[in-house]
């Protein structure tokens, strides 16, 4: 990571000059060029990938955690049922004696 953002097409198709980092009127801190190709920002985390405020990611984070609590849940009922279900067939026949076929015994 450098503080040289080079020229880049933007998601809307158009050409974005480059530019040096911090840019005028920015925070002095934000001295690395931060984001990717089609598009490109002034950080202070070298490591940073997303321009966006840390609550905007929790809330993506939550929502994952939700979706899987219910996928898992539902995985979970689907289970129980399955193994209710098999218990009841196995209990439900009759008990009885298995039958061998011929008797290998002499007349």
């Amino acid at each position: 990571m450098s503080g040289a953002c080079t020229s880049y097409v933007s998601a809307e198709q158009e050409v974005v000059r480059g530019f040096s980092c911090p840019r005028p009127g920015g925070e002095a801190a934000a001295v690395f060029c931060c984001g990717f190709r089609d598009h490109k920002y002034c950080c202070d985390d070298p490591h940073s990938f997303f321009p966006y405020e840390h609550s905007y990611m929790w809330w993506l984070s939550i929502g994952a955690l939700v979706g899987l609590s219910v996928a898992a849940m539902v995985l979970l009922t689907f289970i129980v049922t399955a193994c209710v279900l098999c218990y009841l067939f196995i209990s439900s026949k009759p008990h009885t004696k298995l039958d061998l076929g011929l008797s290998l015994q002499t007349a």
